[in-house]
């Protein structure tokens, strides 16, 4: 069964990269593994501890959507520089592990990993197909952790992050059945 491996951060949820997922399928059986690099955003101040939550929220939250809308998908956190996550999948599962790389970004000109030339220097790095996506920014629909969350949580009231959490679920999994949400 063919396997891809697909990074992702800021337009982890976007429907252009489920559409791109889907196509893979209608091609025929694939499994898809999910990197999320850690990113640490435009702040001035972060902690590693933080960073790492958000993007574990932001793989599980993708792992149930993509999962719901009838992908079979595992994945993993990795580094900040999506290059290095890539290759350190790869290298841990196999070079000859995937059949290809998925890269979902940002639009030109707002994209950091274009102003890096992800896309390109994963194709020479790795031999693999590479297939670049540009998806829209859903980082604000997404597991946002801010201080009052944390506060709340720490309350045993949950977190604000939940309930959008689970409403950009939703709002994935009724896009894949072709709903306008």
């Amino acid at each position: 069964m063919r396997r891809y491996l697909v990074v992702a951060h800021q337009t982890l949820g976007s429907p252009e990269l489920l559409e791109a997922m889907r196509d893979q399928l209608a091609e025929g059986p694939c499994t898809f593994h999910l990197v999320v690099p850690e990113y640490h955003g435009g702040g001035l101040t972060w902690s590693e501890g933080e960073v790492r939550r958000r993007a574990e929220l932001r793989l599980e939250d993708a792992r149930l959507a993509f999962t719901t809308a009838g992908l079979a998908v595992s994945g993993e956190v990795g580094d900040s520089n999506p290059v290095e996550a890539v290759e350190h999948a790869i290298r841990r599962d196999g070079g000859d592990s995937f059949d290809g790389i998925i890269v979902s970004t940002l639009p030109h000109g707002i994209s950091k990993w274009l102003g890096l030339d992800v896309p390109s220097r994963l194709k020479r790095r790795t031999g693999l197909h590479v297939r670049h996506i540009i998806g829209a920014d859903v980082q604000g629909a997404r597991s946002p952790v801010d201080e009052d969350d944390r506060e709340g949580d720490e309350r045993g009231q949950g977190t604000r992050g939940d309930g959008e959490r689970q409403e950009a679920q939703r709002g994935l999994a009724e896009r894949s059945r072709g709903g306008s949400r």
